[in-house]
């Protein structure tokens, strides 16, 4: 397609805080790289929910690859959309006991005990973009440290190889020192992908390193505050 991949335009959700979710406007182009400031933890989530349609907002429009939210109302459909997305946040389920490889492997299938040789390779294939050692792949996820577990959760998201990369502030629980690295590899990745990266942090020297748009949220009024690399803010709405 053509125009943007994602545009959400006066956008409000009340979800029981202060205030509700507002997003003025908001407009992603394929292979762009922004990160979002502003949003706290229990908002990011909102925001995820409505960005990927698993909720609707109760004011405004927010467009998938061209099409309305609100048109979506066969399950099948919304899941061959939300397959364009992927998200890298503590919420989704990693299962401990299991290898890397196992975690991995459940993104194609069930089948996991063990994995099929092709899954396998698809599974360590992710892991190896991802920059988890080989002596990493095969022990279970809890023995992992938080950025090895990070980058599984990154893996997971890049399985279907999504359009677009959500991340749901995703450094929160990282390491100081693992930060930067992280960011630069993200850029890595979505550049090579050409896929489209939307952070949701409160970082400013993550949001700095890993986004060519930085937007900062007004909660007030939901207007986002661009600053491009070396130039001053300006407001769009």
């Amino acid at each position: 397609m053509t125009g943007p991949l994602l545009e959400v335009s006066d956008v409000a959700k009340d979800y029981r805080a202060l205030r509700p979710l507002r997003i003025a406007r908001l407009a992603v182009a394929a292979g762009e790289l922004i990160a979002i400031v502003g949003l706290d933890q229990a908002a990011a989530e909102v925001f995820v929910n409505l960005v990927t349609g698993a909720t609707l907002p109760d004011r405004g429009e927010v467009k998938l690859f061209g099409r309305p939210a609100a048109s979506i109302d066969d399950s099948a459909d919304w899941l061959r959309l939300v397959d364009r997305f992927g998200i890298v946040t503590e919420r989704a389920v990693l299962l401990e006991a299991l290898s890397v490889t196992q975690n991995l492997a459940m993104a194609f299938t069930l089948e996991i005990e063990p994995p099929p040789e092709d899954v396998r390779g698809r599974a360590q294939a992710l892991a190896q973009e991802v920059e988890l050692p080989d002596s990493a792949w095969e022990q279970p996820v809890a023995d992992l440290n938080r950025a090895d577990r990070m980058r599984v959760r990154l893996a997971r998201a890049l399985a279907l190889d999504p359009a677009i990369v959500l991340l749901e502030h995703a450094t929160a629980t990282l390491p100081r020192a693992d930060i930067l690295p992280f960011a630069r590899h993200l850029r890595h990745v979505a550049d090579r992908r050409g896929a489209a990266l939307i952070a949701a942090t409160a970082d400013e020297e993550f949001a700095g390193a890993v986004a060519d748009r930085i937007l900062r949220l007004d909660p007030a009024t939901g207007r986002l505050a661009e600053r491009r690399r070396g130039r001053l803010m300006r407001y769009f709405f």
